[in-house]
């Protein structure tokens, strides 16, 4: 659980903090750094952290992990409340730092689009990374560390293409962190329902391809780190 609150913790720092100095220093991130920060930042984490608790550090992947059988439901509620705190942490240092700038990169629908059309963006852009994230912790494309790269490309993509119409959130935590300590609740409500609606039409499309789930996806799902062994001597 730690893991997932410190993992989730810096992917917000850089997603959100990205938007807040964006808006602060009057473009001086550049859209293209600001899509592509939170992309690095969860290869980073995966690569630093998976073998721990699997890097989930969004709620619909441990939902669409334990709906694939591979993640206990009843670690659920703990992983999704560890990911939720490292979210406001990151939320609220941002504006202990920086101070209330551009609703601390709270995720919103862009200037001429529509919160119907946010919500389309979003759902599609989480069954892609829901179907990613699956689709490389199967047992037929278990590609070990190189997932991470994969995870992080599509997070970049993502931003790059759809970030103007919905900010490419695809993370209930993310965008409730700011929403929460900003605060901006206003359009809360795309960014916890279109992420599910993905995620449920990503484990359906993984069925369909892939079948059930299996020990490679238990594996990626719950991190592979040893307990520590007792030395006798």
């Amino acid at each position: 659980m730690f893991s997932e609150m410190f993992g989730t913790f810096l992917l917000v720092l850089a997603g959100a903090g990205a938007g807040v100095l964006e808006a602060a220093t009057r473009g001086g991130i550049g859209r293209g750094a600001e899509v592509t920060a939170p992309g690095l930042t969860v290869l980073a984490v995966i690569l630093f952290m998976g073998a721990v608790s699997g890097a989930h550090l969004n709620p619909v992947v441990s939902i669409a992990f334990a709906l694939r059988g591979d993640f206990a439901w009843r670690r659920v509620p703990g992983y999704v409340a560890a990911q939720v705190v490292g979210a406001l942490l990151a939320s609220v240092v941002l504006r202990a730092t920086f101070g209330d700038v551009a609703h601390l990169g709270a995720t919103l629908p862009g200037p001429g689009f529509s919160a119907a059309q946010a919500f389309a963006v979003e759902a599609v852009l989480t069954l892609g990374l829901v179907s990613t994230i699956l689709g490389t912790a199967s047992s037929a494309q278990n590609i070990g560390s190189l997932s991470a790269v994969g995870v992080g490309a599509y997070i970049v993509t993502a931003g790059l293409w759809a970030g103007p119409v919905s900010g490419a959130s695809m993370n209930r935590a993310r965008s409730l962190g700011p929403a929460l300590v900003s605060p901006d609740l206003d359009d809360l409500w795309i960014y916890l329902t279109a992420p599910l609606l993905g995620t449920l039409l990503a484990v359906a499309a993984a069925h369909i391809l892939r079948g059930p789930g299996g020990p490679s996806g238990s594996r990626a799902a719950q991190g592979t780190l040893s307990p520590p062994t007792t030395r006798h001597n």
